[in-house]
């Protein structure tokens, strides 16, 4: 059954994402090259995450002091990279001027790319070592534990990667319409989720993927709130019309 696990829990927790990037990434460029530095920006506050966790030594054993702060370098790491594309902007529009694309047209599809690459590598590195131990040998629950500890791993996985690209779309909509507070939901929402994940380490799986996919789901309808999503868009972008995303209306590049 160790192959089986391998595939099922990888298909259950990259499948969606996969997906999403087929669709709606890898089509542009643009957005594959955006995509790749929102991961490389994850990846750096994985870094520091972990120059840290080196540097305290006395907390070193202690886990949740770890999530913790690596919470606080994605978001900080995500707010340089809104920082870095806002002021490059206006260049990056220049240069796509002679191949139009919509990303820097649209900055709810921007934020998409951005917080697809963050949840893609965060979910890389949270299941990798997860799916090599599935392959075995060994078998879960031999010493009476649980033995939905792969499939709870890869749901939390997918729910981590969605739950990025939703933070994404909502921390880059509230620092362009001056909502903070939304910014400060994000950070919270993605502490909350973090430190529920804690609890697998007492096999409490329910207590931890229930409320994981409640704050999923809150925080999608959010996101789609602030990117302007409607019914008519949905269905206009379901027959391959448009984007479902919507698109403001802004002032040419002078």
């Amino acid at each position: 059954m160790t192959v089986e696990t391998f595939f099922g829990c990888a298909f259950l927790a990259y499948g969606l994402p996969l997906a999403l990037f087929a669709l709606t990434i890898a089509k542009d460029p643009v957005r594959i090259i955006v995509l790749i530095l929102s991961s490389f920006f994850w990846l750096l506050s994985l870094l520091c995450s972990a120059i840290l966790w080196n540097v305290v030594v006395p907390l070193k054993e202690e886990i949740a002091f770890g999530l913790c702060f690596s919470v606080f370098f994605q978001e900080l790491f995500r707010l340089f990279i809104y920082l870095l594309l806002k002021k490059a902007d206006l260049y990056l529009r220049r240069l796509t001027e002679s191949e139009p694309t919509q990303i820097f047209l649209n900055p709810h599809l921007l934020a998409y790319t951005v917080g697809l690459g963050f949840g893609l590598m965060s979910g890389a590195f949270s299941l990798m070592n997860v799916l090599a131990d599935a392959l075995g040998p060994g078998t879960v629950g031999l010493a009476g534990q649980p033995q939905d500890f792969f499939l709870v791993s890869s749901c939390m996985t997918l729910c981590m990667i969605l739950l990025h690209t939703c933070w994404g779309v909502i921390f880059f909509s509230s620092m362009d319409n001056g909502q903070y507070y939304l910014s400060l939901y994000v950070f919270i929402s993605h502490m909350l989720v973090s430190c529920l994940t804690l609890l697998n380490k007492r096999y409490l799986y329910v207590a931890s993927v229930l409320p994981a996919y409640i704050v999923l789901a809150l925080t999608g309808v959010l996101a789609a709130r602030q990117a302007g999503v409607t019914i008519a868009s949905i269905k206009k972008a379901i027959k391959g019309g448009s984007d479902v995303l919507a698109v403001p209306v802004q002032d040419p590049v002078q």
